[in-house]
Parts: structure tokens; sequence; C-alpha cells
């Protein structure tokens, strides 16, 4: 652990997000989860929520959100706050990692903020790197969850997603070099610290219906996070 650094705000941040389409600067986020991982990748907790996008929804073909099932759910401006708290300080994970820090960094560019340039670990990148091609598997994440036997969880759902990009992540570690400098990197980093953002009630944050809660990665609102 770096001197100075609490466990609980050093790691990784894995990231997923459904949108209302594939344009950031046109579409919005519809759905959003982190799961914090300590530096072994151990887990720390997760976050979900469903966001309305003061919009329609999009593709509800793919990431079978209806309208309906936003009644109550925050905007993004409401979790903006609790969000910066939780990628504070973490290395950003995901599959195809760059698609969902372009969607983050419109979102908060349309409250007026800049997020700093956070240190990647994408694992699309990683499963293309150790030879994952079309056959038999391909790099979507369906297809390298597959490759490593994992069959049980809910695809284009955000949380079904970021667990099983967590689990590609612990799965190529052992292999991949240079994390140590990834999470130093994103210890050092400055992030914006507004004082104009709501304080998101943990109340706001508003599940699907079929996630379901596991007791070894709580969320964070029970967690330490």
């Amino acid at each position: 652990m770096l001197p100075g650094r609490s466990q609980g705000s050093y790691g990784y941040a894995v990231v997923d997000l459904e949108a209302t389409g594939s344009s950031s600067h046109r579409h919005r986020v519809v759905e959003l989860a982190v799961l914090l991982l300590d530096p072994d990748l151990v887990p720390q907790g997760e976050f979900t929520t469903l966001i309305d996008p003061q919009g329609p929804v999009g593709p509800t073909h793919i990431h079978g959100i209806e309208p309906e099932h936003l009644s109550g759910a925050p905007r993004f401006s409401a979790i903006a706050a609790r969000l910066l708290a939780l990628l504070r300080g973490r290395v950003l994970v995901g599959h195809n990692v760059g698609c969902d820090r372009a969607f983050l960094v419109a979102e908060y560019a349309r409250l007026g903020l800049r997020l700093p340039a956070v240190p990647e670990v994408c694992t699309m990148r990683i499963a293309a790197a150790a030879g994952g091609g079309p056959a038999p598997y391909g790099l979507s994440l369906r297809a390298r969850a597959a490759a490593i036997g994992l069959t049980d969880w809910s695809p284009h759902t955000a949380l079904g997603d970021a667990r099983a990009t967590a689990a590609l992540l612990a799965h190529h570690a052992p292999q991949l070099p240079g994390l140590s400098e990834l999470l130093a990197t994103a210890a050092g980093l400055r992030w914006p610290e507004p004082s104009d953002l709501p304080a998101a009630a943990d109340g706001l944050w508003v599940r699907r219906s079929n996630d379901s809660a596991r007791r070894t990665v709580p969320n964070v609102r029970h967690g330490h996070a």
C-alpha cells in the first residue's frame, strides 16, 4: 500500500454502463455499475443504479430497460458526487474501457467538471493481446467470459457486466506487467472536488429488480467504500 493511502481508497474500480445509444456526445447513461477491488483484487463493494436519462431509454432490445423501470431513478447529477468518491484514487477497469470512460467524461462535462486522465486497464485489449481472436470465442465480453468458464451471469446489465469484467481481470492479472505502476499513478491523481453537486443519498440508488446482491461483494452503501 502507498504511504498515506487507506486500503479503502486504493485499488481498482471496475466500471460498466448501459446507454441510450452509441454516441457519448448525443446519448446518455441509463444504468451504471462500479465494482471496487483492492490492490490484490479482493472485492470491497459494489454500486449500481438505474439512471434517468431525461429522454428516450434507447435500445431496450439490448439493455432490457423499459421507461417504466426508471420510476424513481436518479439523474446522473444526483449520483455524480458519490461516483467521484468511488473512482478517486483507483485504476479504471472495463471491457472496452474507452467507451465507458467517454460516457463518464461526457456526463461530467455536462455538469461543468473535467475528469482526470485516469490509468486504465481494458480487458478487451488484454484478451486481444492474449490471442483471443474471432474463433472460437471472439473479443466480446460474453465470449471472453465463456472462454474462462464463466456462464452464470446477466449480460447487458451494468452489474452483471462489471462482475464478469472483474472476473476477467482476476484471470489475466498474474500475466499483466505494470499493474503496480498504474496503481501508484492512480493514487496520486488530483480529482475535482465540486462543492455544488448534490450529495446523493444512498436511498436514491435504484437497482434492477433482477439484480442479485452478493454477500461476498456487498453494495457500497453497506460496505466500506
